[in-house]
């Protein structure tokens, strides 16, 4: 009696047909995309960049890190609701040495979205950019500041 082998087995499984389709997905992710690296600039940083988000009594104070990308390339929207941040890293590089000529270019992009967790005054809502550093302030609108009320808590 002749045994199946490992791989007919596995064909007829549709979980390691799934576990081999995943395997695939994965590996095939990043194929043709520049590096992390090349999109922020920064050793280990992700291909998004970190964002920090602080909730006041008045609204959302939003951070994001954006080393290396200049503010003319950054774009802040808000549309119904949602804030979406983009930008777009350039990098060009040229060294001369012996006669030869050596160029480097690196280009990568990114978008982060929020859904805001309430209603903002879109006609208050600024932006600045500061040595790498873009923070957004939103505004709660006047008609959710009246909808939100704090509550006391007593103790027992």
């Amino acid at each position: 009696m002749r045994l199946p082998s490992l791989w007919s087995r596995d064909r007829d499984d549709p979980f390691a047909a799934l576990h081999r389709e995943v395997e695939r997905v994965f590996e095939d992710f990043g194929r043709g995309w520049p590096s992390a690296r090349a999109l922020i600039g920064t050793a280990g940083a992700g291909a998004s960049p970190n964002v920090e988000i602080h909730e006041t009594d008045t609204g959302l104070e939003v951070s994001a890190e954006l080393p290396g990308v200049d503010e003319k390339d950054v774009e802040v929207t808000l549309s119904e609701n949602v804030l979406t941040i983009k930008g777009e890293k350039r990098s060009e590089h040229e060294e001369k040495q012996n006669g030869r000529v050596f160029s480097e270019r690196s280009y990568g992009s990114f978008q982060r979205s929020f859904a805001l967790p309430f209603e903002v005054d879109a006609s208050k809502v600024t932006a600045t950019f500061d040595k790498g550093v873009l923070k957004v302030a939103l505004p709660k609108s006047p008609e959710q500041e009246k909808k939100t009320r704090r509550i006391e808590v007593k103790s027992g």
